[in-house]
């Protein structure tokens, strides 16, 4: 029972530092079109969003359509930088976790 016990702290702590990883990581996604880049972190809150230059003279739907796939392909990555690390912490790999 107190190995149990044990094991379970460790996993805690493990899975704090695994936060705090996750929270200074950053990371850049980019819209298809390339006008629309999206800084987030692997906590999923966005740093930044930036506009090309170009993106000034792009119809609003376009943009529109460009912000919300630079986003959807920032939490794409998200997902998949908590997945690496939950594996390094875990050893397993669980695919349908994240």
């Amino acid at each position: 029972m107190f190995d149990k016990m044990k094991q379970l702290m460790e996993m805690q702590k493990k899975m704090q530092e695994m936060k705090r990883q996750l929270d200074s990581t950053a990371f850049e996604a980019a819209s298809s079109d390339g006008l629309v880049v999206v800084t987030m972190n692997g906590s999923q809150e966005i740093q930044a969003v930036s506009l090309k230059e170009e993106a000034t003279q792009a119809q609003k739907s376009l943009l529109e359509k460009s912000i919300k796939d630079a986003y959807n392909r920032a939490i794409k990555r998200s997902h998949e930088i908590a997945r690496q690390k939950m594996q390094e912490v875990s050893g397993l790999d669980l695919p349908g976790l994240l």
